[in-house]
């Protein structure tokens, strides 16, 4: 670390230049720039504010650390600086006296982002942040943060004499942050510190920007409780499903660790355990090298899908209450910007059109944006998002967004094969990559695939127009039953991204699909709340609670509200979903109700065409999940006891033993 702090860095006098976090950063930013390790000081500094936008860096105990990645910095850098009256960064405590500035280029290498992980769990230490306080010149200053000098020992057991112990309660935890480079390792310092002091054994994994090692197994799977302390998804999150679970953000990890580990061994002791129902988060979808082609596929398209649901039901609804409070013709209202009345109702209808006109037209370009970064991760954000761009300027709509992003994704995959000299490493991630799979992305789209996917976007779109008779209610079985298969999966994502992806070029048969798909969305939460309140002897005591939650959730067309049921009983729930599913969307095509809104359920029902046929629909399609719950439940009830089955009183009695499913 020698080369990354010298006294030159070091400001023992901080509080004679700065009084804010903001001039503070200035101050130590200029020692940098003067040294040559930053090139641009203002651009540098906005990366610093936009990384303290983000949370704030102030930690207990008198410490600040604001630091960022930046493509204007040349070298990774340390500065330190000391304020005695103390400059507020947001910690708990109050003010920070001791200032790190960590500076890390936007390609830094492993061996850099090490090192300052290093500092990051230093400052944990109490020993050595006092003898920063106490040190009289810069050049000791330097010496100290660089390891010449150590600290006084902290008196600690080394880890191998708290190994020796074995103590019996096991924990491992997870840590990350943004920028992964020092909220990271603090907080797993912190939670190891607090661990030993515990008597517990504890494994961390360091989610950080160097990358990161997997718990083995082994470990997981002997834990007793698990601990997260992150600010972006854990990946392979999936790994600790079934243990007692403490989730909380990466500064709990630093701030209150002790009670972080009591309250594992809380949950543990009360048998409390955490099953994620629903599917990892995109950045966990990547796909794992065993996994198949069709299986990565499916990941990459959920995590596009995944990230685009938010933009559309803001949008959506937006447009959808534009329509509702000026009519039909808002879609022709002049721009808000130029002509706005505020007492006029009609403007604020118009407002509200225009911003989720604006949140809509991210669609596609999210849709494709995130699919490439669940192929290649960060580096194919730009060219998804830049081919999903193409994709609506050429019309290539929804489909055109599912290609471009697998497009990009495969392009920066290809690209990050190549073999690449070690002195351009540093400038591949913020030039390099993103230059080249723009360009070919753009390329393709613009002049290869995307006018044929144009065509095909075209002649869905009139097929869907003509839809009627038959045809339009065989579409609507097909939909409720996707819709309710996998209650929240991957077939039911597909249906509502092809729902969806009709209201970005609204016509007739486009609204049609969106209603049938909502609809049919609705029903299995509601028949699961419907049957516990008419049958709920056939039901555990904990159903019966989750029924209750039901009515809720599949009013608001949240199907996932059904998950607790399908997990325990998936033989019978799934099919007498899927019935009332297919009949629902069968009768909202059959009917003819229409519907702009993406998301809502029964508060969105004033915006349907054919309101009451469409409460209809939902009604006939809950009474009928319903009716064939019971009926298979009855049955189950009516097998001999020798069967094994669990039933009724048993069930009752078995209930005071389950741990309930979270969905």
């Amino acid at each position: 670390m020698t080369d990354m702090i010298t006294a030159d860095l070091v400001d023992l006098e901080l509080d004679l230049s700065a009084e804010t976090k903001e001039a503070a950063a200035r101050s130590l930013a200029e020692r940098m720039v003067a040294l040559g390790r930053v090139s641009d000081l203002e651009g540098f500094l906005a990366d610093v504010a936009a990384r303290e936008a983000q949370m704030p860096t102030g930690l207990d105990g008198g410490i600040g650390i604001p630091h960022c990645r930046s493509a204007h910095v040349t070298e990774p850098t340390l500065a330190f600086g000391r304020s005695a009256r103390g400059i507020d960064f947001g910690a708990p405590d109050g003010p920070a006296d001791l200032i790190f500035l960590i500076a890390a280029p936007a390609g830094a290498d492993d061996a850099h982002l090490t090192i300052l992980s290093s500092l990051a769990r230093q400052l944990m230490d109490a020993e050595f942040t006092e003898a920063l306080r106490s040190v009289s010149d810069p050049a000791s200053a330097a010496a100290l943060i660089n390891g010449d000098e150590p600290a006084p020992d902290a008196g600690q057991p080394s880890r191998e004499a708290a190994t020796e112990e074995a103590p019996a309660f096991r924990i491992v935890a997870v840590t990350s942050c943004p920028t992964g480079i020092a909220h990271t390792y603090m907080a797993a310092e912190a939670l190891e510190n607090a661990a030993r002091e515990a008597g517990v054994e504890l494994v961390v994994e360091t989610q950080g920007s160097a990358g990161f090692t997997r718990l083995d197994p082994a470990v997981v799977a002997a834990a007793d409780a698990v601990v997260f302390a992150h600010d972006v998804p854990v990946r392979d999150k999936e790994r600790f499903a079934g243990k007692p679970t403490v989730d909380v953000g990466v500064k709990a990890g630093i701030n209150r660790p002790a009670a972080l580990i009591a309250e594992a061994r809380e949950k543990a002791a009360r048998g409390e355990v955490t099953v994620d129902a629903k599917s990892p988060s995109p950045v966990d979808e990547a796909g794992e090298s065993g996994d198949g082609y069709g299986t990565k596929l499916r990941k990459w398209l959920m995590s596009g899908v995944s990230y685009m649901v938010p933009f559309v039901a803001a949008g959506g609804l937006l447009i959808a209450l534009g329509f509702a409070i000026g009519g039909w013709k808002i879609d022709k209202a002049p721009s808000v910007a130029e002509h706005f009345i505020w007492t006029d109702h009609t403007s604020w209808a118009a407002l509200l059109f225009q911003i989720g006109g604006l949140a809509f037209a991210f669609l596609v370009p999210v849709l494709a944006g995130y699919i490439a970064y669940g192929m290649a991760d960060r580096p194919g954000l730009v060219p998804g998002f830049v081919g999903g761009s193409v994709a609506v300027t050429i019309n290539a709509g929804f489909l055109g967004g599912l290609a471009a992003g697998l497009i990009a994704g495969a392009v920066v995959l290809g690209i990050q094969r190549v073999r690449i000299p070690t002195v351009l490493r540093g400038i591949m991630p913020v030039v390099v990559i993103p230059l080249i799979s723009s360009a070919v992305v753009g390329f393709l789209m613009f002049l290869v695939v995307g006018k044929p996917i144009a065509s095909l976007q075209s002649a869905l779109t009139g097929w869907l127009e003509g839809l009627s008779g038959a045809n339009a209610i065989i579409l609507g079985v097909i939909l409720g039953l996707m819709m309710c298969f996998d209650l929240g999966g991957p077939l039911n994502k597909v249906a509502y991204a092809f729902a969806v992806g009709g209201l970005a070029h609204p016509t007739d048969g486009s609204l049609k699909v969106m209603a049938a798909a909502m609809a049919a969305g609705m029903v299995p939460p509601l028949a699961m709340a419907l049957a516990t309140t008419v049958r709920g002897r056939l039901f555990t005591k904990t159903e019966r609670e989750n029924g209750k939650a039901a009515w809720f959730l599949g009013a608001s067309f949240i199907t996932e509200g059904a998950i607790p049921f399908a997990a325990a009983d998936p033989l019978r729930v799934i099919p007498a979903s899927m019935a009332g599913g297919a009949v629902t969307g069968a009768l909202s095509m059959a009917f003819g109700c229409t519907l702009r809104a993406p998301h809502g359920g029964v508060f969105v029902v004033p915006l349907i065409g054919q309101p009451l046929l469409y409460l209809v629909a939902i009604a006939a399609g809950v009474c009928v999940s319903t009716a064939v719950v019971v009926v298979l439940k009855g049955a189950r009830k009516a097998t001999p006891s020798g069967s094994g089955t669990e039933t009724g009183a048993a069930a009752e009695a078995a209930d005071t033993k389950r741990v309930p499913t979270a969905a």
